[in-house]
């Protein structure tokens, strides 16, 4: 079967769509994903949304491409405004920072509803999109670490679903994950690693300048029991 090439970061997205799904991917780009969802039957019909017109021309291309312009919706779009008059099931959000995610939820507030899955792939700040979550009554039922060749990149995928529970985290929980703290692995201590290192350096940076660190010395802390 002819079909887009996915990297390990959309596999593994596209792993949490539930069988049968109306997929919804914001911010889609060239809309390989819903295009793969489509074409492997994972999902029956999808919806493709960006808010760039750029974007939006290249799905509709990729669309077109593959022969699925009648699964699939392209839509020019402001993250999930509009996506609630589609009979959408998983609503995919990657590629983005935690805080930008979290602020598209918080505009479409339908979303709170047990009938999504929402699937999330932060870029930047999961801690500030787990803490969302959670005072939100968004329950995280899975989570997954994925890591580039060489390590150069690592991901953090969060799968979560309404339950109408706000819940409280630890700061540890914020920042790896409560499934991957459990899980653990060879994943988990490279996303250790390099949260600790990335707060060294900021550490460094703000000690050099005057500034107080407290908080880069707890998540450091904290990272460390996972380490030793």
């Amino acid at each position: 079967m002819n079909k887009p090439n996915l990297d390990a970061r959309l596999l593994s997205v596209a792993a949490f769509v539930r069988d049968g799904a109306y997929a919804c991917d914001i911010g889609t780009d060239h809309a390989y994903l819903p295009v793969y969802l489509v074409l492997t039957g994972r999902a029956t019909r999808a919806l493709a949304s960006d808010i760039n017109k750029g974007p939006v021309m290249r799905a509709e291309e990729s669309v077109a491409k593959y022969g699925v312009s009648d699964k699939i919706k392209v839509i020019l779009s402001d993250g999930l405004a509009g996506a609630e008059n589609y009979p959408i099931t998983d609503i995919i959000i990657a590629g983005m920072g935690g805080e930008l995610i979290a602020s598209i939820l918080e505009a479409a507030r339908w979303t709170r509803d047990e009938r999504y899955r929402l699937i999330l792939q932060p870029m930047t700040h999961a801690e500030i999109l787990r803490k969302y979550l959670a005072e939100n009554g968004f329950a995280v039922i899975d989570e997954k670490i994925v890591a580039e060749p060489n390590d150069k990149k690592i991901y953090q995928i969060i799968c979560a679903e309404f339950s109408g529970n706000n819940e409280s985290y630890a700061t540890d929980e914020l920042y790896l994950g409560r499934h991957n703290i459990r899980r653990g692995g060879e994943g988990f201590i490279k996303l250790c690693e390099r949260l600790k290192n990335i707060n060294i350096e900021i550490k460094r940076a703000k000690e050099a300048a005057g500034q107080n660190a407290q908080v880069e010395n707890e998540i450091i802390a904290v990272v460390n029991k996972y380490l030793d």
